[in-house]
């Protein structure tokens, strides 16, 4: 424990790290894990700039399938995001990950999302794009999501319900908790507002990082991203997302394609029964739930190591089964 709080105090006092795995470049990073890694960007139908990252498997590996990934709210994929991808990656997986709008290096104010259906018109452009390189043809394709990103897969899903082979869904956002969501009369209040002041960042809630990732350190290199969003929820944002969740958690019966959802037993940004909801309501014939007991919502990188590799090893399964 004096070991942890003596590396946890020497954390702080960095500055930062360059990446969140320390100081090595990115480059030479990627060279280590055994995987190639670029970075690029894309412009979608209606004019948008938006970042993009790929990780692909070694050179002399031939990718068993392609995985599209979604990042969640107030997130980036140039951070801690990336682990999953780099193990997916030595995996066997080629992966394909984009900011969305008004998050990371993509264009628009930081963290507000006045149209989540055109954000999933956004990845649905990325995605297809990629699809369509010779040397991918004839793949499976897969989506990928975390919280934010989870919903914004099943609505891809509704967008083109034959377009992927099946979804991994980690602590998906399906509905906002209870825990966290505004409290009557407050949605009433700004929905009022955010029709006049839609990207006054002004909704009171608490910073979600503290609620999200367990491990102390983990949090220390969590709070150092320099792309983080750290200001509250901006009205429109969080309207929209009220909206889209709504809706969303009543179509939870719609959800046709194979997938798995992975959830933290104690996670209070996004709420476990509604993974459960949607595994018991989803018309799919291929469905597996993992609900992790004691794990937060950040199960991919704010849990122990050990905790992480057991979710990475569930996920690496489902896919094993459905990549022969």
């Amino acid at each position: 424990m004096e070991e942890e709080r003596e590396e946890n105090q020497t954390l702080l006092q960095s500055s930062s790290y360059p990446y969140y795995w320390g100081y090595t470049p990115e480059e030479q990073f990627y060279k280590q894990q055994k995987i190639t890694s670029t970075k690029s960007s894309f412009t979608t139908p209606r004019g948008l700039t938006l970042f993009t990252r790929s990780w692909l498997p070694s050179l002399t590996t031939p990718p068993r399938a392609l995985i599209f990934m979604i990042h969640g709210y107030g997130n980036d994929i140039s951070w801690t995001f990336q682990s999953t991808p780099i193990f997916l990656a030595q995996m066997g997986f080629a992966c394909f990950s984009l900011d969305l709008q008004g998050h990371g290096h993509s264009q628009g104010l930081k963290a507000f999302v006045p149209s989540v259906d055109l954000v999933v018109q956004d990845c649905l452009s990325f995605f297809n794009s990629i699809k369509k390189d010779e040397k991918f043809i004839g793949l499976p394709c897969f989506l990928y999501g975390e919280s934010m990103g989870g919903a914004i897969c099943l609505l891809i899903h509704f967008a083109d319900p034959k377009g992927f082979q099946g979804a991994i869904l980690v602590a998906p956002m399906c509905k906002i908790s209870d825990k966290v969501k505004p409290k009557w009369p407050i949605p009433q209040i700004l929905t009022f507002l955010a029709k006049f002041f839609p990207t006054l960042p002004i909704v009171p809630t608490p910073d979600l990082l503290y609620k999200s990732v367990k491990v102390d350190h983990k949090k220390v290199i969590a709070q150092m991203n320099p792309l983080r969003y750290r200001g509250k929820p901006r009205l429109g944002t969080v309207v929209e997302l009220l909206r889209v969740t709504d809706i969303l958690s009543k179509k939870l019966c719609d959800v046709e394609l194979p997938f798995i959802v992975l959830h933290g037993s104690a996670d209070v940004v996004t709420d476990p029964e509604v993974s459960r909801e949607l595994y018991e309501e989803a018309r799919s014939e291929d469905k597996t739930i993992r609900v992790f007991d004691g794990m937060m919502h950040s199960l991919l990188f704010g849990e122990t190591d050990e905790n992480v590799e057991i979710v990475r090893n569930d996920i690496l399964k489902w896919l094993n089964a459905r990549c022969k």
